[in-house]
C-alpha cells in the first residue's frame, strides 16, 4: 500500500495493535473477546464474517492494481499440467506432451504483449494468468523475457501450489474465494487468450464468453489456442445447429496456432472495445 498522509485526524490502527499488545496480562486482556475486531483472526474467520471477507479480497487486489498502475490487461487461461517443450518426457500423457508446443507459444504472445506493455509504462497489455505452473508459468515468464511486469492471481487449493517464480512481487496474489478470483481476471481485460486445460480452464472460458454473450461484459477478443484440440473437446456447432446457442455466438472466440496469429488476431478484432454491457463488478 503506498504510504500517505491520513486524511483523517484519528489515531492510526496500526498504533492500536502495538499499543493492545503491550497491555498487562489479566484474565480480561486475555479473553477472545477483548481483541481488536480487525485483529482478531478467529473472528474475522468466522462464518458470519464471509460478507466481509469477499470485499476484502475483492478490494485489495483492485487497490494494489490501481496504484501500481495497471489499467489494462490481457489475460492467459491454460492447464497447469502442460510441460515446458525441454520436459515433455515428464508429461504423464502423449497428448500433454504433445501440447507442450502450446507453453512456447504462450510464452512468445506473452513477450510480444508485454513490448506493448512496456512501451505504455505497464498500464496497457499487462499479462495477467492464475500464477501457477505450465501455460500460466509461460504466460509470466514471457513477460519477463520482455522486461515487463506481469500479474499472478494464485488460489489456496488443498495441495501445495506455490506462485511460479515468474509473477512479479508486488502484483503477486492469493485467493480463498474462486468466484473473486473470477472477477480480477476480467475486470481490466481488454484481451483473452485460451491455451488447452481442463476443468479450471474450461470453466474460466465459458464463464467468460458468458458473460460477453448476455452483455455483461464488452466485447473482447477471445483467442483459443489449438483448434484440433477445441473442436475435439466442444462440438460449438452442435451448439448452435440445436439451437442452445445462436450462429452469432460463434463469432465471439477465434481459434489461433501461434502467438503471432493471435496478436494479428487482437489487432484486427472487430467490435473489440465495443460496449455491450459493463465490465462485471464495475
Amino acid at each position: 500500500m503506498k504510504d500517505e498522509r491520513r486524511a483523517h485526524p484519528f489515531r492510526d490502527s496500526h498504533q492500536d495493535r502495538v499499543t493492545a499488545k503491550g497491555i498487562p496480562d489479566t484474565p480480561q486482556t486475555r479473553s477472545p473477546a477483548y481483541r481488536l475486531a480487525f485483529d482478531d483472526n478467529d473472528f474475522l474467520c468466522r462464518d458470519e464474517l464471509r460478507p466481509v471477507r469477499l470485499q476484502l479480497e475483492l478490494l485489495k487486489p483492485e487497490m494494489l492494481m490501481s496504484e501500481y498502475g495497471v489499467e489494462s490487461t490481457v489475460v492467459l487461461f491454460g492447464g497447469a499440467r502442460i510441460p515446458e517443450p525441454t520436459h515433455k518426457d515428464r508429461a504423464r500423457t502423449k497428448t500433454l506432451a504433445e501440447l507442450s508446443k502450446y507453453y512456447d507459444e504462450a510464452r512468445e504472445f506473452a513477450r510480444l504483449m508485454t513490448l506493448r506493455s512496456v512501451a505504455n509504462g505497464h498500464r496497457h497489455h499487462v499479462i495477467v494468468t492464475g500464477g501457477g505452473p505450465g501455460v500460466m508459468e509461460a504466460g509470466n515468464r514471457g513477460a519477463a523475457d520482455a522486461g515487463g511486469v506481469s500479474v499472478g492471481l494464485n488460489i489456496v487449493l488443498p495441495h501445495e501450489q506455490a506462485p511460479n517464480e515468474y509473477v512479479t512481487p508486488d502484483l503477486c496474489f492469493n485467493f480463498h474465494y474462486f468466484g473473486i478470483r473470477k472477477m480480477h481476471f476480467l475486470m481490466r481485460a481488454k484481451a483473452l487468450a485460451v491455451f488447452p486445460g481442463g476443468f479450471g480452464t474450461l470453466d474460466e472460458m465459458f464463464e467468460t464468453l458468458t458473460l460477453i454473450q448476455t452483455g455483461r461484459m464488452e466485447r473482447i477478443p477471445v483467442l483459443l489456442f489449438g483448434e484440433s484440440f477445441w473442436r475435439k473437446i466442444i462440438n460449438w456447432e452442435a451448439l448452435a445447429e440445436a439451437g442452445t446457442i445462436s450462429d452469432e455466438d460463434l463469432t465471439l472466440f477465434r481459434f489461433v496456432e501461434t502467438a503471432k496469429e493471435a496478436v494479428d488476431a487482437i489487432d484486427s478484432w472487430e467490435g473489440a472495445g465495443e460496449k455491450r454491457g459493463v465490465i462485471p463488478g464495475r
